[in-house]
This record gives C-alpha cells, structure tokens and sequence, in this order.
C-alpha cells in the first residue's frame, strides 16, 4: 500500500523558502554597527578672498568632516564645544524615529550645548540611503559648521544604476568676510533682508571668477570612460543654486537620501538645505565618457559652475 504525500500550498512553500533563505544569510549582513565620531567645535583661522579671519568650525576644518554610514547603522557622535557660542547639531533630512531629542535644533529639541559642555548624538538610519548633510542649528552658526553625511546601502546591497568609478562630495556654501553672526543680528534689528555673501564656494573654496582665488578653486581629476557619482549638497543659507558643468550632461539618480527614477538634465536647481525641497540634495552620474567622444577632447578641462539667477 503506497503512501500518499500532501504538497503543501504554494503560500506555505514561499514562506519556507523564505525563512530557510533568512537563516542563511549572515546576521552581520543583515544588522548593522555603531559608528562613533567625535566633533570639538573650536575656532580656526582660514583665509578667503586675501580675507583671514577665525571662524567656528568642527575639528578645525571647513567645511567639516564627512560622516559615512551604511543604512542599519546606529551613530553615536559626541560633540564638544570648546567656543563661547552655544551649539547644537542638526542631522538634516535624518528620520528620528523613536530618537527625536537627537534631531538638533536649539530650543526645540534639545537645549544647546554651552561652553565646555557635550552632548551625544544617538540615533539609527533606518530606510534611508543616499545623500545628506549635518550642519549648526542655532543662529548663523552654520555658515562655517556643516559637512556631508553619506549613506551607503546595507553591506552587500548594490546601487540600482551603474556603479561609479568613483563618488565625489561637493558642497555649496557661502563666505561672508564680516561675521555672519553681526550681519543676521543687524537684519534682525532693522528688519530687512540680511547682506548677501561676498561668495559661493564649492567645498569651502570660491574659485578663479572671484578676487585673490586663483589658486582657491576646487578641482576634480576624471578619467575618460569612467563613471562618477557627484553627491551635490546646498549648505548656503538663503539661495537656490544652479548648478551644471559645461558641455556636460547630468543624471539625477536620488534626491533627499530616496532613489528617484532617473532622469538627464544640463542644469540642476538645488534650494537651501533648511528647505524642504526635493531636490535640495541629490546624487547624479557623470558620465564622462559620452561627453568625451573623440580622443582630442579628453585632455580638456570643463568649468564646474554654480549660480543666482534673477528673474
């Protein structure tokens, strides 16, 4: 007499096939790690425009250090602050879940960090990959404090586009060469409009269009036939900045720490990073190989530009 064996639903085979191909995936794999950074908020002397003056920044440098995680990862970042100003943090775009007292903003979250004081930064990236930036968030403060805060993709998930040869930082702020802190005083005071930058820079430096910055340009080395992942970040304080690089074609592969559906453009609007605009932050492939047919155009240098537009 045979024995007659039920084949289990076809929701149940799915469910074993899953649960069996969980249990073989490492849990290091799967869980992320705790991160720990370091921030002394101190004063540094740095030169713009043939204009040296000491500014607020985070470990001495300008713009700040670079926060790398992969998405899972839990950050604990304790800041110092070692200047006469308060201080606080604001992790921008970062979904505080259950961890709100970490978002940063002075008097709302958190009271500020006063003088030779630290506070610790705790909190989980949770279902987000991409691009974004801390910055200061109390008064002006973060005209010289802020820095990009990259997001990698769970360890052994890739990108959904072409991996780049290469992923390159930039991002753009403004250069005052008063005190931003008496200027935004002084607009408060009269009530109107603060006085606008004396420049743009890109990662710190202002480049050749403007007086004594010659040699203060931000520069980037590419090779033909290479793909490069530009992760485009708006610190400036009030503008919206177009941003293009000549005889180039953009593809904007993700916006605000979301993959986007991507999409080829000449020139990328990107609004101030205390908005909420969804193309405040973005990641882009640069491919330089369609842009460089011929063997003749390769060792050519292109104008990296970011501007104003009036209308």
């Amino acid at each position: 007499m045979g024995v007659h064996l039920l084949s289990p639903p076809p929701f149940l085979r799915l469910f074993l096939f899953s649960f069996i191909t969980l249990c073989l995936i490492p849990q290091h794999a799967l869980a992320g790690i705790t991160r720990h950074y370091k921030f002394e908020i101190k004063l540094q002397n740095v030169t713009r425009l043939c204009h040296t003056k000491s500014i607020i920044t985070v470990n001495g440098q300008f713009p700040g250090p670079r926060i790398i995680a992969r998405e899972g990862d839990q950050l604990l970042i304790k800041v110092v602050n070692h200047v006469q100003n308060n201080i606080s943090i604001h992790w921008h775009g970062i979904r505080q879940l259950r961890s709100g007292w970490a978002d940063g903003p002075a008097y709302v979250t958190q009271c500020p960090i006063q003088t030779g004081n630290s506070y610790v930064y705790n909190f989980t990236i949770t279902g987000q990959r991409g691009t974004l930036f801390w910055h200061a968030h109390i008064s002006w403060l973060r005209s010289t404090i802020y820095g990009p805060l990259i997001i990698l993709p769970k360890r052994g998930v890739p990108y959904p586009f072409t991996k780049p040869y290469k992923e390159v930082p930039i991002i753009f702020g403004e250069w005052w060469n008063a005190d931003p802190e008496v200027i935004i005083s002084q607009a408060l005071q009269t009530g109107g409009g603060p006085n606008v930058s004396d420049a743009y820079t890109i990662n710190g430096l202002p480049g050749p269009l403007y007086n004594c910055s010659t040699k203060d340009a931000f520069k980037l080395k590419v090779r033909p036939g290479k793909t490069y992942l530009l992760r485009l970040i708006n610190a400036a304080l009030n503008d919206e900045l177009f941003f293009s690089i000549a005889n180039h074609t953009l593809k904007v592969v993700e916006a605000d720490a979301v993959y986007v559906k991507p999409f080829e453009t000449r020139t990328i609007l990107i609004a101030p990073g205390q908005t909420t605009n969804s193309n405040q932050l973005s990641s882009m492939i640069l491919h330089r190989s369609l842009w460089c047919p011929n063997r003749a155009s390769r060792n050519k240098n292109f104008l990296i530009v970011i501007e104003v537009r009036l209308t």
